[in-house]
C-alpha cells in the first residue's frame, strides 16, 4: 500500500512540475508586475482576487448549461464546421495610399491604411490559434495566402486582447522588427516584452484612455469578453478601439458579447464610418461572450455606424456552428434592417466612400 501511495505521490509531483515547466514557456506570455500591475489594480473593474470583470455580470455559461453539455456538444461536432473547398482570395494590395482602406485576412486579422498610416490588427498567421503547433483546430484551406513576410514595414500593430486567435506568439516574433509601435490593452504588454518587443515600443491603454500615434487617435473602449493564455483568466484587459483619422472614424471591435456598451460608445464617440465587429464562434452554451449574427447588426446600429464589416469567421472553427452560418445570418439580418454591410473576399480591399464589396461569395462554395 505504501508503494502504491508513493507512486501516486510521484505521479502528482511529476505532473505538477511538468505543468509549471509548460506554463513557463514563452508562448504563454507573462503576468503583470511592478508599475503595470499597480495600474491594473487601480482600475474600477479590478477585483480582490486579482482578476478583471466586465461592466455587466458575464458568466461564461448559463446556469442551465453544464460543462458536460458543452463537452458532449463539442464531441458531437458539426460536419459543416469547416468548408469542403478552399476559400477564395485575392492577392492583397499593400500599395501606399492616402485613401482609407482595409484588407481582411479571415477571422479577426486585418490591415488598415488610414491617412497613409499602416496598421495591422490582431495578427494571427500561424496554422493554429493555439500555444502549440500540433494542438487545436487548423485554419481553413485557402486562408494561408498571406505571411508576415509579405507585409510592408508597419507603423502600428494593434492587439485587442491576449487570446490565441488574436495574439499569436510566432507572428509577433516576426513582426517586432518591422513594426514601429504596438498598441494594446492594459496588461498585454507583459507578453510582448517577454517576446522581445522593447518597452518603449508598447502603448497599453485602459478603457477610455487614448493615445495619438502617427497622427491617428486611438481610444480604448469597453468590451464584454474575457482574457487569458494559461489557467487563470482575466489578468489582462480586453478592449475595442476607436480609430480617429483626418477623414474617417472606425470602430475596431475585437471580441465582445452584446451589451449596452455599444450604445454608450456610439453616443460618446460616434458616428462611425465603419464598424468592424465580431460575427462568429457563438453558441447558446456561451451566449454572453460572443455575439450572434443578428446582435452584430444591432451593435452596428447602436454604434451609429454607416457600414458594418463582420469578422471573426472565415478562418478557424472555434465553435460548433457551420462555417458559413455567420455570413448567412448576418447578411440576412442586414437586408431585413436595410443596413449597409460589406463582405469582401479574403485579401480584397475595402475603400471607404468608394468600394464596399458585397458579394455573398460563400454561397458559391456549396456544402
Amino acid at each position: 500500500m505504501k508503494k502504491f501511495m508513493y507512486s501516486i505521490l510521484v505521479i502528482i509531483v511529476v505532473f505538477a512540475l511538468a505543468t509549471v515547466w509548460v506554463l513557463n514557456l514563452p508562448v504563454f506570455g507573462s503576468v503583470s508586475e511592478g508599475t503595470r500591475l499597480e495600474k491594473l489594480k487601480k482600475l474600477s473593474n479590478f477585483k480582490a482576487d486579482g482578476t478583471l470583470e466586465n461592466l455587466s455580470p458575464t458568466p461564461m455559461k448559463p446556469d442551465s448549461v453544464s460543462y458536460w453539455d458543452m463537452l458532449v456538444g463539442m464531441i458531437k461536432g458539426n460536419d459543416n464546421s469547416s468548408p469542403k473547398k478552399a476559400l477564395p482570395h485575392v492577392k492583397p494590395d499593400f500599395t501606399t495610399s492616402n485613401k482609407t482602406t482595409l484588407i481582411w485576412f479571415g477571422h479577426s486579422s486585418y490591415y488598415l491604411q488610414v491617412d497613409g498610416v499602416k496598421v495591422l490588427v490582431d495578427p494571427v498567421f500561424s496554422e493554429r490559434p493555439s500555444p502549440f503547433s500540433f494542438i487545436g483546430t487548423r485554419n481553413f484551406k485557402g486562408t494561408d495566402f498571406v505571411k508576415v513576410e509579405d507585409f510592408p514595414y508597419l507603423d502600428i500593430v494593434l492587439i485587442t486582447h491576449d487570446h490565441y486567435d488574436h495574439l499569436d506568439y510566432q507572428s509577433i516574433l516576426k513582426l517586432k522588427s518591422k513594426t514601429k509601435l504596438f498598441i494594446t490593452s492594459l496588461g498585454v504588454g507583459a507578453h510582448l516584452e517577454r517576446w522581445g518587443v522593447p518597452a518603449d515600443k508598447i502603448v497599453e491603454l485602459a478603457w477610455n484612455e487614448n493615445v495619438t500615434a502617427n497622427g491617428l487617435r486611438f481610444i480604448a473602449t469597453p468590451a464584454r469578453h474575457f482574457t487569458g493564455r494559461g489557467f487563470k483568466r482575466n489578468q489582462t484587459l480586453w478592449s475595442a478601439f476607436v480609430l480617429q483619422g483626418a477623414s474617417h472614424k472606425l470602430y475596431l471591435g475585437g471580441d465582445s458579447g452584446y451589451d449596452t456598451h455599444f450604445k454608450q460608445v456610439g453616443e460618446k464617440y460616434g458616428p462611425f464610418d465603419l464598424a468592424i465587429l465580431e460575427c462568429g464562434q457563438y453558441n447558446a452554451f456561451w451566449p454572453l461572450i460572443h455575439m450572434f449574427p443578428e446582435q452584430t447588426v444591432q451593435a452596428a446600429k447602436d454604434l451609429n455606424a454607416k457600414v458594418l464589416l463582420p469578422v471573426h469567421w472565415g478562418k478557424f472553427a472555434l465553435a460548433m456552428h457551420s462555417w458559413d452560418d455567420p455570413a448567412i445570418r448576418v447578411a440576412k439580418q442586414a437586408k431585413a434592417d436595410n443596413f449597409k454591410i460589406t463582405t469582401p473576399l479574403l485579401g480584397e480591399s475595402v475603400v471607404l466612400d468608394e468600394h464596399y464589396p458585397s458579394k455573398e461569395w460563400w454561397l458559391d462554395l456549396g456544402k
